[in-house]
Parts: C-alpha cells; sequence; structure tokens
C-alpha cells in the first residue's frame, strides 16, 4: 500500500475527493480543511494499492495539484486494516508488477546527477578495481564493483527513453561520460604514484591473470551477461519486492574494464587500453539495452492488464 498526503487549494479540494473515491483500490480517506499554512489550503490523505497508485498519481498531475499545492507519496511497510486488504484486492493486478513512474523518473533523475558524492563513489571504486587488476585479486574486483555507482544514470537513459524525457536523457548521459572520464584520469594518475611507490609494476600488468584477465578481453558473453543484468536491475528498481540491485552491481564488468584501461594507458599498453574500453562500451551498451526493453515491456503488459480490468 501506498500513503499519499496532499495539499489542495480549498477549491479543488472536492474534484481531489471525489477523483480518489473513484479510483478503485483506495480507502482510509482523510480530510482536514484549512490545516495546510504553506501553501494554503486543505489537506488530504489517503491509502491506495500500489496497482492504482500511477493511475492516481497521474490524474491528480492533470488536476494541477503539483504547480498549486503538493503530492507526497510513501510506501506502508505495515497495515493492520481490513478494509486496506479489500482495497488491494479490488485493485487489478499484483502489487509487485506496478510500476509507479513517477517514482522511477524521480528517483532515477535524483541518483543521474553528477555530483561530487557520485564523482567520488565512481573514482574510489575504480582506483579499488586498479588494485584488483594489478594484484589479479577477485574480491577487489567485487568490492569495486558494489561501490560503483553507474547503474543510476544507466537507468535514468532507460527511464528518459521510455518516457520521452530529454532532460533526464541529457543528465544521465552526461553523468556517465563525465563520471568515467573522471574516474579513469585520476586512475591513471593513482597508477603513477603506485608504481613510483614500487606497489604496482608494468610486470605485474601484463603477467599471467587468470582471475581478470577478461576484463580487456571482451566476447559474447560479456554482452549476454550484461543484457541480463540490465533486465534483473531494471526490476529490482521498479518491483516493490526485489532487493536484486546489489547483485547486479557486481555482475557486469563496468568499474573494472575501466579502471583496467586507465592502468594499461598509464603504461602506454595500448592492446589492454582499447580492450578494456571495448569491455566497457559492450556492457553499458548491453545494459541501456535491455533495461529499456524490460521497461517497454512492462509498460505494455501493465497496459494491457488495465484495459483487461
Amino acid at each position: 500500500m501506498l500513503h499519499l498526503r496532499l495539499i489542495t487549494p480549498s477549491e479543488k479540494t472536492g474534484d481531489v475527493v471525489r477523483l480518489i473515491e473513484a479510483t478503485v483500490g483506495t480507502t482510509h480517506l482523510v480530510v482536514l480543511p484549512g490545516a495546510a499554512r504553506d501553501p494554503d489550503g486543505d489537506v488530504v490523505m489517503c491509502d491506495v494499492a500500489r496497482e492504482a497508485g500511477d493511475e492516481l498519481l497521474g490524474r491528480l498531475r492533470a488536476l494541477g495539484l503539483e504547480d498549486c499545492g503538493s503530492i507526497a507519496v510513501e510506501n506502508i511497510d505495515l497495515s493492520l486494516s481490513k478494509r486496506a486488504d479489500r482495497a488491494e484486492a479490488d485493485a487489478p493486478g499484483e502489487g509487485a508488477d506496478a510500476v509507479l513512474w513517477e517514482h522511477l523518473t524521480d528517483a532515477t533523475h535524483e541518483e543521474s546527477t553528477l555530483s561530487v558524492t557520485y564523482l567520488a563513489f565512481l573514482t574510489l571504486a575504480t582506483m579499488i578495481a586498479a588494485c584488483g587488476v594489478v594484484l589479479d585479486n577477485a574480491i577487489l574486483i567485487v568490492g569495486a564493483m558494489a561501490v560503483g555507482p553507474e547503474f543510476g544514470p544507466l537507468a535514468g537513459i532507460c527511464t528518459a527513453v521510455v518516457q520521452r524525457a530529454p532532460r533526464l536523457a541529457l543528465r544521465s548521459l552526461t553523468a556517465l561520460l563525465v563520471g568515467f572520464a573522471v574516474a579513469m584520469a585520476v586512475t591513471v594518475g593513482f597508477s603513477h604514484f603506485m608504481d613510483a611507490v614500487d606497489l604496482f609494476t608494468e610486470a605485474k600488468l601484463e603477467s599471467e591473470r587468470p582471475n581478470t584477465g577478461f576484463i580487456y578481453a571482451p566476447d559474447w558473453f560479456s554482452f549476454v551477461v550484461a543484457v541480463l543484468a540490465g533486465a534483473a536491475g531494471t526490476l529490482s528498481l521498479t518491483s516493490a519486492k526485489s532487493g536484486a540491485l546489489v547483485g547486479v552491481a557486481i555482475s557486469v564488468t563496468t568499474v573494472p574494464a575501466a579502471a583496467n584501461a586507465a592502468v594499461a594507458l598509464s603504461y602506454g599498453d595500448m592492446r589492454q587500453t582499447w580492450g578494456s574500453t571495448e569491455q566497457l562500451l559492450l556492457n553499458l551498451l548491453g545494459i541501456i539495452l535491455a533495461g529499456t526493453l524490460t521497461l517497454l515491456t512492462q509498460k505494455w503488459l501493465w497496459r494491457r492488464q488495465r484495459q483487461r480490468a
């Protein structure tokens, strides 16, 4: 269930209440006339089944409520109410399958912002991965994958394509390209420093690396894994019951590929640099393609389900 808290101008309250009452899957409607002070107006609260949430939010936005009032949405972790159970049963579809497009757009907008924190996490992840590739240490590689925040901008691009949001697409693409460029540039400097203190050596980079050699040798398996991970990651963002995003992060070699390219570039090894760059681009392409197709499929299936209901 979702909890909605609305601030509405007095002249719109009647329309808002009628809209909520006409939406299947809503309950616990509360109206507090004149309770709001900033902005002035009435406070309307209700609970709505997740599967009916996107439709209700769309209609509330159509009333212009976001311009003259406020729409706040929270997840309800526990609701002990027979009426809430009945509302969820009446709403068509399953809550776990419902996609809240407004929430997805807002979440990916936040995750795809080019901020100092985002750059710091991506740079640190790339530097950790650099240590992993030189030492041929799979544990460090997995750790770097988990730290990397690059799935946010990737999800933002997928959402922007499906929702036709060019600003979100530009923001996400900028965060992705600038983020990796900065992270790789800093990692090149980090590699020179580590070489100067005899912790990195060209011999280690060029030696046999059974645990990390695949990072600069892209093949069709890399693309297949990226596609599967992109689909799983998108489902983890849109589903109410999935916590698989960490697993997605450690299944695709985006950050390790960027790290290997940076270390190889610091030693002038263009073979590994180009190979790792190809691996990075192949993984990014696979995730974006799979994520976009997953969202389009979800949107089509949910529309069909709503039409049948």
